[in-house]
């Protein structure tokens, strides 16, 4: 595959699993009958609305475009989200925080993947590093909850 057209994928895989997050933030805030959690998921919905936005801007710079709002259609480690839609159902904010945690350990595994080829990711390295800052941030303020939740 011309090194283009695996950035491009590259990229899109990334907004495919930062779409799943919004979705699963935005999901959970509605779920969840705590104020303060609610204002953290919608926090965390709204950056990764943010991150999809730089990293669409990154795929045009590269020639490709894509449209998606959504996340991955058959996602492998994507789904991991679908855990959260299981997790609302019992409404139990330990639960939906697991669940989440679930999903953000699969964002960062994507993340440090397309790190890795450093040398085809060199003109936005930089953001996509301070976007899996971000998201791992965000684990640890969800780790946080839950473990004050468990106990």
């Amino acid at each position: 595959m011309e090194t283009n057209q695996q950035i491009i994928s590259d990229l899109k895989g990334l907004i495919n699993i930062i779409n799943d997050g919004k979705e699963g933030y935005a999901s959970a805030s509605e779920t969840t009958d705590s104020i303060e959690l609610k204002a953290v998921f919608l926090k965390y919905s709204a950056q990764r609305a943010g991150y999809a936005l730089e990293l669409k801007q990154h795929i045009a710079q590269h020639g490709g475009d894509s449209d998606n709002e959504e996340g991955g259609i058959l996602g492998a480690l994507h789904r991991t989200w679908i855990d959260i839609k299981q997790a609302l159902s019992s409404k139990e904010d330990e639960a939906i925080l697991s669940a989440i945690e679930t999903g953000e350990k699969a964002a960062i595994e994507k993340y440090d993947k397309a790190l890795e080829d450093y040398t085809s990711h060199a003109d936005h390295i930089v953001l996509l590093q301070r976007q899996r800052t971000g998201i791992l941030e965000a684990l640890k303020e969800i780790e946080t909850y839950r473990l004050r939740l468990a106990h």
